[in-house]
C-alpha cells in the first residue's frame, strides 16, 4: 500500500476494509461496533454527523436500548485508540465531528494525486503523469468501505469506483502516449474484462494491440464488444469506438505514435545475433513486460537502457533474456549483438576478447582493431553511437566484465545476465529472478511430458514438481528423463526423487545437471562463504534472519559473507518481517547441495555451529521474555551454553518482544525440533521453554504443545529430569486451558515426582499451586485449598515473591468459594501489595480481577467494575488477549447482577468471541450462560434458550455434568 502523508498522528482507510495506521502499522481500533463508528465518522469526515443518523448507521437500523450510552462509550474508546496525537473527535450540537488533515485520509489523498497527475498530463510531464496515477492507484486495498453494507455506503462506493476505474483510463492512455505498449496492453486486457461496457477502455485496447502489430485482435475487440452492448443494452457502439475501428481498417497513421526523431542509416548488414527462443517458454510474462518495457523507455539524446536480470543457478535467467530481446528486435533495426560472457566458468571471457568479436560483427577486421582495451572500447563506442542496437550480455560474472561492453547513447540498449547482482552499474534496471510460479510449473512439465501422462498421475506430477521446487533447470532434466523413458511412470520418477541425499544425482541428464549448476556459482564465493552455504544447510527450510550467519561462523559479525551469498544468488531475500527484519531462504536444491557439502565437514565442527545458533536463539528468546509480564511458568534457566549478540543488535530486536516472538514462531519450533535432532536434550527443553510466556500470552497453544513434545521426547531419551520436570508443567498448562483436567493431573504428578527426584523444591511448589487450579475447576475446594497452602510454605521459605503472590491471591479466591469473604479480603490485600511492591504489572492486575469477585459478593458492584476496568486497562496495554477476556467476562457478570443488558451483552459477547478463537469452551459456555441468566431476569425467555442451547452444546464437548443436567433443565418445555 502506498504511504500517506499528513503529518504525525494516525492515518486511516476507506479505500478496502476500514482501518487506521499509526506510521507504517495497522493500529486495532477495537470490536466490529467501533469500527463501523469509524466508517461512519470517516464516510462524514469534517462534517458533523447526527447522533441518531450514527447510531442506525452502527447498529444496521436495530440499535439496542443504551445504544445513546454504547455511543458515547465507544466514541471515548476511539479517542484513546487514536493516542495523544489523534485527530479531534468532539460532540457538536447533538452530533459527533471527526476532523482530519489533508493526506489523512487515502480517499482524499487518492483524489489530490489524480488531480495532481492530470495537471501534469496537460503540461506534458507524462513520466510524472504516470507515477501520480501509479501511486494513487497502489492506495486501494480493495472494494471501498469493505464488509460495510448501508445504503449510504453504496452511494459513495459507486462514487469512489468510478474515480478508481477513471484514473486506471488515464493511467492506459499515458502508458500508451510513452510507447509501452505491451504494458498498456496486458492490463487493458485485464481491465475489459472486469468493465466489458467501458467504451474507453476498448478503444485504448484497440490502439495498444493494434500498435504491437496485433490489428486482427485489435478488430476482434471492436467486434465483441459491438455483440455484447446490442445483446446486453440494446445500442450501438459510440463515435468514438467506431472512428478508431475505421482508422485500424485503413491503417491510419494517426494511430501511430508520435514521430521519431531522424534515424541513422542502418549498415548493409544488419547484425542478428539473438539465439533461437526456447520453444516451450512458458510464463515470466510481468519480467518479461518489465524487460521490454525499460529498454522501450529509452530517448535517443539520453544514456543507453541497461536491465541486468539476476537469479540464482537454473533459473532461467537466459531463456528470459532471449525472449525479450526478440520481442523488440524490430525496434533495433540496426541489429542486435550476443555475447556469452561465460563469467561463471573457469575461464571467463576478457572484456578485450569480446570487444574484438563486436568490432568484428561490426565489420571491422584485421588491424583495424586496436590492440588496447581502451582504443577498442572507444571505437565500439563511436560505431554505435549513431546506431539502434541491442547488446545482450549472457552470463556476466561482474560490473568489470560488463562495463567496457556499454554503448555510450541512448538510441542502443542493452541486456544482461548474471547470477550476482550488478548493482555498481549506474542507471541499469535490477530484475532479481525467482522460481516459476506453481502454474508455470506445471505448464513447462506438461509441456516436455505430455499433458495425457500429466493428467494420469496428478499427485506424482506435483510431487516431482515440489521436489524440483519449480526451478527451471530442474524441471526441465526432469521432464527430459521422463520423455526419454517413456514406459516409465511418473512413480519412478518421484520415488527417486523424494530421497533428498540422492535428489541432485537424479536431476543430471547429459552435460545437465542442478548440481553441476549450484557448483559453478560456489566456485566463486570467498571461503568463509561457502562455509557458511553448507552449514546453512543443516538449518532446514525455514526464511532465517539474516544475523544468523554470525553464530553459525562463530563470527560476532558476517554481513559481508550474507551479502556474498546474497549477491550470488544463493541465499534468496525473500521477505522484510513484521519488525522490519530482512529474511532469507536457500532453494530447496540449493540446501540439498549445501547438506551435501556440510556431510564433508568434520561432525564436531557442524555440532558446535548448530549449538551456537541455538544459543542465540535461547539467548534472544530470554532477553525478549524478560521485557514481558512475569511468567511463573519456568523458574530459572538450564545449563545450556547460550550465544549473546552484540548488545545493540539484540536489543533493537527485540525491542518489541512480541513482534519479534510472532516473527519466529515457525523458526523457534524448528530450533526445537533441531536441538532434538542433533541430541541436544538441554537447548531443547530450554528453547521450548523460552517461548512459553510468549505462547501463553497469545493463546498460541498449539505451537506451545508442538514444541513440548519435541523436546520431551529428546529430555526423556537422555534422562534429563530437570527438563522433563519444567516441560511436563507447560504441558499441563496447556490441558488447563482446554479443560482436559485427567491429562492436566497426570502430566503435573508426573512433573511433581521429577522434581522431588531432583530436589527442585520451586518446581514442585509450582506443580502443587497448578494442581490446585485444577481442583479448584472441578470444585473440589478443600484439596485444591490444601495444595495451595502447601506451595505457599515453600514458595516463603525458598523467598519466591513472584510465585507467593500468585499463591496469595489463589488461596483468596478458594476462601471466598467456601463463603470465608472476610478471610478471603486480607489475602487478596496482601498478594496486591506484593505485587505492587514488585513492580509487577501483569499480576496487579491479575489479582484486581480477581478481587472483584469479592466486592460484587458484598453487594458494592462500583468497587467491582473499578477494579475490572483498572484490569481491563493493563491487559490492554499490555495486549493480552486472553486475560482481557476473563475480565470481560467478569465485567460480564458483574452487570448481568445489575440486570444492566447493554454493557453486560456487550462485554460478554466479546469474551465469548476470544474463548472460542481459542478453544476455550468451558469460559465461553460461562458466558453464553450468564446471557440467558439475563434474559430470563428480564422476562425474554425465548433469547435465554437460545444462549443456553448455545452452553449446552459447548459443555457437552466437555462433558460437565452438572452444567449439562442445569441446561438441559433449563431448555426443558415450561421451564421458567
Amino acid at each position: 500500500m502506498a504511504e500517506l502523508s499528513g503529518g504525525g498522528g494516525p492515518r486511516f482507510g476507506v479505500l478496502g476494509p476500514v482501518t487506521a495506521w499509526h506510521g507504517p502499522n495497522e493500529s486495532r481500533v477495537g470490536s466490529a461496533k467501533h469500527l463501523r463508528l469509524l466508517a461512519v465518522l470517516l464516510l462524514h469526515v469534517n462534517e458533523r454527523v447526527d447522533r441518531d443518523r450514527i447510531i442506525e448507521l452502527v447498529w444496521g437500523g436495530e440499535p439496542p436500548r443504551s445504544a445513546v450510552n454504547l455511543l458515547q462509550k465507544y466514541v471515548g474508546e476511539l479517542r484513546r485508540a487514536f493516542g495523544v496525537d489523534g485527530p479531534e473527535l468532539l460532540p457538536i450540537a447533538g452530533g459527533y465531528r471527526l476532523r482530519l488533515r489533508t493526506g489523512q485520509l487515502d480517499s482524499t489523498r487518492f483524489a489530490e494525486l489524480v488531480d495532481t497527475a492530470r495537471a501534469k498530463w496537460a503540461d506534458g510531464d507524462l513520466v510524472e503523469a504516470q507515477a501520480l496515477l501509479r501511486e494513487a492507484l497502489a492506495l486501494w486495498r480493495g472494494p471501498a468501505y469493505d464488509g460495510f453494507d448501508a445504503e449510504i455506503v453504496d452511494t459513495e462506493r459507486a462514487r469512489l469506483d468510478e474515480l478508481r476505474i477513471s484514473a486506471l483510463e488515464d493511467l492506459a492512455e499515458i502508458t500508451l502516449a510513452r510507447g509501452q505498449h505491451d504494458i498498456a496492453a496486458a492490463e487493458l486486457a485485464r481491465l475489459t474484462k472486469e468493465h466489458p461496457y467501458r467504451e474507453r477502455l476498448r478503444e485504448l485496447q484497440m490502439i495498444a494491440l493494434y500498435r504491437q502489430g496485433r490489428r486482427a485482435e485489435a478488430l476482434a475487440v471492436f467486434d465483441t464488444v459491438r455483440v455484447l452492448l446490442a445483446d446486453e443494452l440494446g445500442i450501438d457502439p459510440g463515435v468514438r469506438l467506431r472512428r478508431c475501428h475505421e482508422l485500424i481498417l485503413r491503417g491510419d497513421p494517426e494511430l501511430e505514435p508520435g514521430a521519431e526523431s531522424a534515424e541513422a542509416p542502418a549498415p548493409a548488414m544488419p547484425v542478428r545475433q539473438l539465439p533461437l527462443e526456447v520453444s516451450d517458454f512458458v510464463g515470466r510474462t510481468e519480467q518479461v513486460a518489465e524487460v521490454t518495457a525499460a529498454l522501450r523507455a529509452r530517448t535517443p539524446d539520453g544514456p543507453p537502457a541497461i536491465v541486468a536480470v539476476a537469479g540464482g543457478p537454473g533459473v532461467g535467467k537466459s531463456s528470459l533474456v532471449v525472449r525479450a530481446a526478440h520481442r523488440v528486435s524490430a525496434e533495433f533495426p540496426d541489429g542486435q549483438l550476443y555475447f556469452d560472457l561465460a563469467g561463471t566458468s573457469d575461464t571467463p571471457q576478457q572484456p578485450a576478447q569480446l570487444l574484438a568479436e563486436a568490432l568484428r560483427a561490426l565489420s571491422v577486421a584485421g588491424n583495424a582493431i586496436p590492440d588496447r582495451l581502451a582504443e577498442r572500447a572507444a571505437l565500439y563506442r563511436s560505431l554505435l553511437a549513431d546506431r539502434r542496437m541491442l547488446v545482450v550480455l549472457d552470463d556476466a560474472g561482474d560490473a568489470e566484465q560488463v562495463r567496457p561492453m556499454l554503448p555510450a547513447t541512448g538510441g542502443c540498449a542493452v541486456l544482461i545476465t548474471s547470477r550476482t547482482l550488478l548493482t555498481e552499474l549506474p542507471g541499469a534496471r535490477q530484475i532479481d529472478l525467482d522460481v516459476l510460479s506453481p502454474a508455470e510449473a506445471g505448464e513447462l512439465l506438461t509441456g516436455i511430458v505430455g499433458p495425457d501422462r500429466i493428467a494420469a498421475e496428478p499427485a506424482e506430477t506435483a510431487a516431482i514438481l515440489a521436489h524440483c521446487g519449480n526451478l527451471p533447470l530442474a524441471i526441465r532434466i526432469a521432464g527430459a528423463r521422463l520423455a526419454g523413458r517413456p514406459a516409465w511412470s511418473l512413480r519412478v520418477l518421484r520415488e527417486r526423487l523424494t530421497d533428498e541425499s540422492r535428489r541432485l544425482t537424479e536431476l543430471r541428464i547429459g552435460h545437465l545437471g542442478v548440481r553441476a549448476s549450484v557448483e559453478l556459482s560456489v566456485r566463486l564465493l570467498p571461503a568463509d562463504a561457502a562455509r557458511a552455504l553448507s552449514l546453512l544447510g543443516l538449518l532446514g527450510a525455514h526464511t532465517l534472519p539474516g544475523w544468523i550467519v554470525g553464530p553459525l561462523l562463530g563470527r560476532p559479525d558476517a554481513d559481508d559473507v550474507l551479502d556474498a551469498l546474497v549477491d550470488a544468488s544463493l541465499l534468496r531475500l525473500t521477505t522484510t518481517d513484521a519488525i522490519g527484519q530482512p529474511r532469507y531462504r536457500l532453494h530447496d536444491l540449493i540446501r540439498a547441495y549445501a547438506v551435501e557439502s556440510a556431510a564433508g565437514m568434520p561432525y564436531r565442527e557442524r555440532q558446535d555451529a548448530i549449538v551456537r545458533v541455538l544459543g542465540a536463539w535461547l539467548s534472544l528468546a530470554e532477553r525478549a521474555t524478560d521485557l514481558m509480564p512475569t511468567s511463573l511458568l519456568s523458574l530459572g534457566p538450564g545449563s545450556a551454553p547460550r550465544w549473546p549478540l552484540a548488545d545493540e543488535t539484540a536489543g533493537r530486536l527485540v525491542a518489541d518482544p512480541l513482534g519479534w516472538f510472532d516473527a519466529e514462531r515457525e523458526t523457534l519450533l524448528g530450533a526445537v525440533r533441531l536441538a532434538a535432532e542433533w541430541r541436544l536434550d538441554e537447548l531443547a527443553w530450554e528453547l521450548a521453554a523460552s517461548a512459553v510466556t510468549y505462547y501463553d500470552h497469545r493463546c498460541q497453544h498449539e505451537d506451545w504443545q508442538l514444541g513440548h513434545h519435541i523436546a520431551l521426547d529428546a529430555v526423556r531419551e537422555a534422562g534429563n529430569l530437570r527438563g522433563e520436570s519444567v516441560l511436563l508443567r507447560g504441558l499441563g498448562q496447556v490441558h488447563i486451558y482446554r479443560d482436559d483436567f485427567a491429562e492436566a493431573e497426570l502430566a503435573l504428578n508426573t512433573a511433581r515426582d521429577r522434581c522431588q527426584r531432583t530436589g527442585d523444591k520451586l518446581g514442585d511448589a509450582l506443580a502443587l499451586a497448578m494442581l490446585g487450579a485444577v481442583n479448584r475447576a472441578q470444585g473440589r475446594h478443600d484439596e485444591a485449598l490444601a495444595q495451595l497452602r502447601h506451595a505457599l510454605v515453600i514458595a516463603v521459605a525458598d523467598q519466591a515473591r513472584h510465585m507467593e503472590a500468585h499463591l496469595r491471591c489463589s488461596i483468596a479466591l478458594m476462601l471466598l468459594a467456601q463463603g470465608d469473604v472476610d478471610g478471603a479480603a486480607e489475602w487478596f490485600d496482601e498478594s496486591l501489595r506484593q505485587a505492587t511492591a514488585l513492580g509487577d504489572r501483569h499480576r496487579v492486575a491479575v489479582v484486581l480481577r480477581r478481587q472483584s469477585t469479592l466486592y460484587d459478593r458484598r453487594g458494592d458492584p462500583a468497587a467491582a467494575l473499578d477494579c475490572l476496568a483498572r484490569a481491563l486497562d493493563t491487559f490492554v496495554e499490555l495486549a493480552d488477549e486472553r486475560c482481557a477476556a476473563y475480565t470481560l467476562l467478569e465485567v460480564g457478570r458483574v452487570h448481568v447482577g445489575q440486570r444492566d443488558r447493554g454493557p453486560a451483552a456487550e462485554a460478554l459477547e466479546s469474551a465469548a468471541a476470544v474463548f472460542s478463537r481459542h478453544g476455550d469452551r468451558r469460559d465461553e459456555a460461562e458466558c453464553w450462560r450468564l446471557l440467558a441468566e439475563l434474559d430470563l431476569l428480564l422476562g425474554e425467555s425465548d433469547t435465554a434458550l437460545g444462549h443456553y442451547d448455545r452452553a449446552l452444546r459447548l459443555w457437552q464437548t466437555v462433558g460437565d455434568a452438572d452444567q449439562i443436567t442445569a441446561a438441559v433443565a433449563a431448555l426443558a418445555p415450561g421451564a421458567p
